[in-house]
């Protein structure tokens, strides 16, 4: 089979498409032919070797797959071949044939296309944790999310709208802006990308406080990290949760902890992958529901580019440089 693999730590252009054997399914396991691999902002730091896993090289990226059973290995009763599938499965994806847990899929709905159904799993995994677990998002809420076109902003801002929460979307451009508000966002501001001054920093604070009515966010949903997390603390409102996501921008931020004493307000993390390996059976319940949601069309993915396996370096590439909206798939 193909895959394309990251033979050492480096660029996404670096990716190389290999002619490797076809996986045997183990105890427990199930071999998926891969029609569409979402990608996320791990995949980004797994090939420079900034993840916290490590999988040992060579390895291919891609962590979430829809597809059809090709084969189920020993003690495998819930699934056949033949089955359509979703599978969550760390990496792999980027390739014809992948491995995946039985236990870490679910029955794809025959209405749910492949690509859309390779690209919720973590996106709108995190968020729904983020939101309800972390969070306790309540109706009335601001909700506040940077990166808003990204595909978790993108999937907080849908999620944040479904559970009644007033949603101001955040993001670099004015078209993003206007993506999240087809997507559910209220209200949007736009922020400069990169390194922001003093005086921008205020400025990001102030649009804020300004789409909030002054009070400052309820829960401030935050995958930028960088520079855009301090400003972002400072226009909490009392009571506030500020959850930390990701670091999309590149470095992790430093912030001075009287900010939270002096608005009595939260910093929470979310590892929606460490909360599903402590609690499956409730991961995959959620996970479950999302999929009828999205099956009935009241929760509704955004791809924004299928790129065929062969160029699956650019669907990373699109990540790196924050020019995805919504989702990214590789299709093999």
């Amino acid at each position: 089979m193909k895959a394309a693999l990251c033979t050492h730590y480096g660029p996404p252009e670096e990716l190389e498409l290999s002619e490797v054997p076809a996986p045997a399914p183990g105890k427990g396991q199930v071999l998926v032919s891969v029609k569409s691999c979402g990608v996320n902002f791990p995949d980004v730091l797994l090939i420079q070797d900034k993840y916290q896993f490590k999988p040992p090289l060579p390895f291919a990226p891609g962590g979430e797959i829809a597809g059809i059973v090709k084969a189920a290995g020993e003690g495998v009763t819930v699934l056949k071949p033949g089955d359509r599938v979703i599978a969550s499965i760390g990496t792999g994806g980027f390739a014809e044939e992948a491995l995946a847990e039985a236990a870490r899929c679910i029955p794809m709905p025959q209405n749910l296309e492949f690509d859309v159904a390779s690209c919720f799993f973590i996106a709108y995994g995190t968020s729904w944790h983020a939101l309800k677990d972390r969070a306790q998002l309540k109706p009335g809420e601001h909700l506040v999310v940077l990166g808003a076109a990204g595909g978790v902003g993108l999937a907080a801002v849908e999620i944040g709208r479904a559970m009644g929460a007033r949603v101001v979307a955040g993001a670099s451009s004015d078209e993003k802006v206007a993506l999240a508000k087809q997507h559910g966002a209220q209200d949007g501001f736009v922020y400069p990308a990169g390194k922001l001054s003093k005086d921008q920093q205020k400025a990001l604070s102030e649009d804020i406080k300004r789409a909030t009515g002054g009070k400052g966010a309820d829960v401030l949903y935050d995958p930028v990290g960088s520079d855009y997390a301090e400003p972002a603390l400072r226009a909490m409102n009392w009571g506030g949760r500020y959850l930390v996501i990701g670091f999309a921008a590149g470095d992790i931020p430093r912030v001075p902890l009287n900010l939270m004493l002096l608005k009595g307000s939260s910093i929470v993390g979310v590892f929606w992958g460490a909360s599903v390996a402590r609690d499956p059976k409730k991961g995959l319940a959620d996970l479950a529901e999302i999929t009828h949601l999205i099956a009935e069309g009241k929760l509704k993915p955004h791809i924004s580019a299928h790129v065929p396996l062969a160029r699956a370096g650019d669907a990373i590439r699109l990540l790196m440089d924050r020019k995805a909206q919504g989702k990214v798939v590789v299709v093999p």
